[in-house]
């Protein structure tokens, strides 16, 4: 199984545009999921706030655990807005350095990699 990164701009100039980043990031999670992929989403990482420990997570945490991830992954899916988010360009050059497709299109990338497995 594939595993796909996902990555994109998390925070933003207000809450109701932070949590559409979210939105975006998550459902572009659920979909490759659906066309059978493994994803990590970073977008996510807000949930680790509401356990007992949340307020020990610093945004240093949860970029290195990112990085971690993205050095793994098969593939990156870069979401709009990318230019804007530091986070997500430092993530796409750490991708670039390993080698790793990144691409902007999930039809593309679901097209691609999937040919890469040889088929749905």
């Amino acid at each position: 199984m594939k595993k796909i990164y996902i990555a994109g701009p998390i925070s933003a100039d207000n809450p109701i545009k932070m949590f559409a980043n979210i939105k975006a990031g998550n459902e572009a999670a659920a979909l490759l999921l659906f066309d059978g992929f493994a994803v990590f989403s970073p977008f996510l990482d807000f949930t680790l706030l509401f356990t007992d420990f949340g307020s020990d997570i610093t945004k240093a945490i949860l970029q290195g655990n990112s990085m971690a991830w993205v050095e793994c992954c098969d593939a990156m899916l870069v979401l709009p807005g990318w230019e804007t988010s530091g986070g997500t360009q430092r993530e796409m050059e750490r991708a670039k350095t390993l080698g790793i497709p990144i691409y902007f299109d999930p039809e593309q990338l679901v097209r691609e990699m999937s040919e890469e497995e040889g088929g749905k």
